[in-house]
This record gives C-alpha cells, structure tokens and sequence, in this order.
C-alpha cells in the first residue's frame, strides 16, 4: 500500500466511513464466459477479470451456487480458488435451488425432500458438506448466504412465508446456519432480502422470522440487501439510510448491501430512483459513493459494505432489469473508469 493509500485509508477510518469496508463484485458468471472465449483487459493488459478487479480495491468475491448446473458445487471451489489467489475474501450465495432463486422464485431442488423434516436434515447436510468442501480445500468462507432473496421465505412451498407463515422459513434457516457453525466456525452468517430500502418489507420480514425454538438472532451475523434504481421509484438513498437506521436500531446487526448496481445505459423509458444520477461510468460511481456514505451513516460502523452485481456479465448487461448495461466493462472486455469505483 502505497503512502497516499495508506493516508486515505486512516483518514476513512476515523471518519467512519472505510471502519469495515468490504467492496465486494459477483463474479459468478466468470468461468462461464472465459469458456465462450471472452476476455478482460486494462490499460490495454489483458489479465484476468478478478486480477483486474482486486487491482482496483476489490477485495470480495460473491459466488453463487445452485442444487444443479452450471453454477454446482465444483465450480464454485475452483472460483473461489481464484479470488483467495486474487486477495479477495469470499462470499458464498447459496440459492438452495436448481436455478435462480429471488422474490418471485425459491423451487425446491428436484430430488431434495419435500416436507418441513425431511427439508430440515437435508438443507443441514448440504450447507454443512458445502462448507466443510471450501474449508478442506483451503478456501474457507469468510461470508455466507443462506439463501438469496428470501423476502418470502425460500424452498417453496414448504418454507413459504405467505402460504406457510414464518415457521418453516425459521426452522430451514437455523438448520443451515447451525450447518454453517458446526463445519466453519469463523463463516459469518448473511440472511438476504431484496428491496432493501423498503422499510415494511424489512420490517415485516425481521420481525417475524426470529421464533423461539427455531432461528435466533445470535445466528445471523449480518442482514444483506439488495438495492436496485430500476425496480421502482421509491428505492432512493434517503429511503435506505432510513430503513436501515430503523433495522439498526432494533436489531444492531451489520449491514451489506448483497447487490447493487447503476446502468451506464438505459431506456429513458426505464424510471431510476435517483434520476439526477446520470446514465455512465461516472454515474456508476456515484451511485456506488453514495452507498457508502448511507452506510457511513449508520451507528456503531455498522455499514460493512458493498458487493456490485456481476460487473463484467458480457452478453447479459441487461439481466434482471430493463436497463441494457450496467457493467464496469464494455462489450469487448475493456475497463470503464467505473472500475475505480472504490
């Protein structure tokens, strides 16, 4: 670290706003694309994508894994061998599906049982062999998703908040997050909902999820969210900062933003939250900075930081919204100035 770096990084601390920074990427789709022959660049280098990425203050992998291919088990532990070569930490997102897991998809995976017990032992084994897997191999997680999204709650419909109430939701995250503790002590646990700022929602959802008997507060570590601008005009900053001050307050848990990112091109059609933040690699960092001082603002430095959404997902810019690029790449692999956005 060089003497500039270092006096930034003082000064951040004392002002709070760098205490526990993690500027996170998802790079789950990385393997993927190298395997259809794309490839990154900057400066004119070409090197690969998390190289570039922790040369621009990266410093966390998100890697997402599913029940079945193409994002199985195998394939993440050799990811993760990647970013812990790279210098970055490593958070695992498991969907407990087959496929995309979000607020308006949690399947059970196709040979997972499907009843409360049965769910139970098997949502336990799986996170407990995932686990130990990364751990044995040398790459033991540092975070853990138990679950993407869960606003209504995951391996539906058992553990479907709104046809099952909170009860099977409570029960499925304590068996894997008791999974979690028994096979990698350290792993710091995440539960993960979207629309983050959305203070109902969140409020909703916390308050009902910790029962008796089943998941605990003292389980879950840190409470992860997702912000998006294109999803619907209310998702402004000033609406997170209050949301998560309120969830704070009750609750005096960490915060991660799990996903974020800002189109550097969109359809004027598309209504952004913050429409004063322009369409571009500078808007893209704005977007970003201003996340950070949200979290800056939190009490106790509570904001731990920041992971944006697959940065250099060539060929699906515009998947999950109706924006048409919001990577820190263009077509061809290239950095935008966007890289720097920490």
């Amino acid at each position: 670290m060089g003497f500039l770096h270092l006096l930034y990084a003082t000064f951040a601390f004392i002002n709070g706003s760098l205490a526990h920074s993690l500027n996170g990427a998802d790079i789950s789709s990385l393997p993927l694309l190298e395997s259809q022959g794309i490839s990154y660049s900057d400066g004119g280098i070409t090197k690969p994508f998390e190289i570039i990425l922790a040369e621009h203050g990266f410093n966390l992998a998100r890697i997402r894994i599913w029940t079945a291919g193409p994002y199985t088990q195998s394939y993440a532990l050799a990811l993760a061998k990647r970013a812990q070569t790279a210098g970055m930490k490593i958070l695992v997102d498991l969907h407990y599906s087959d496929t995309w897991a979000d607020p308006g998809h949690q399947a059970i995976p196709a040979y997972w049982p499907t009843d409360l017990s049965g769910l139970n032992t098997q949502i336990y084994t799986y996170t407990r062999d995932l686990a130990s897997a990364f751990s044995s191999q040398g790459t033991p997680i540092d975070y853990i998703q138990v679950g993407n999204e869960i606003n209504d709650g995951l391996l539906w419909p058992i553990g479907q908040i709104s046809v099952n109430g909170f009860q099977g939701a409570s029960e499925l995250l304590h068996s894997a997050i008791s999974a979690v503790r028994k096979a990698s002590p350290a792993t710091k646990t995440v539960v993960h909902i979207a629309n983050g700022w959305d203070a109902s929602d969140v409020n909703f959802f916390f308050s009902g999820i910790f029962i008796p008997g089943a998941l605990s507060e003292n389980d879950v570590d840190i409470f992860g969210f997702s912000f998006y601008p294109f999803y619907g005009t209310g998702a402004t900053l000033s609406a997170l900062s209050s949301s998560l001050k309120g969830v704070i307050s009750t609750y005096d848990k960490d915060i991660l933003v799990a996903e974020t990112d800002w189109p550097f091109s969109c359809s004027s059609s598309v209504a952004l939250s913050e429409p004063s933040i322009p369409l571009s690699a500078a808007g893209q960092q704005t977007w970003v900075r201003d996340i950070e001082d949200v979290l800056a603002g939190l009490s106790n430095g509570h904001g731990l930081g920041i992971v944006y959404w697959e940065p250099g997902w060539i060929g699906n810019a515009a998947l999950g919204s109706s924006c048409s690029d919001a990577l820190l790449v263009n077509s061809s692999g290239s950095t935008r100035s966007s890289i720097n956005l920490f």
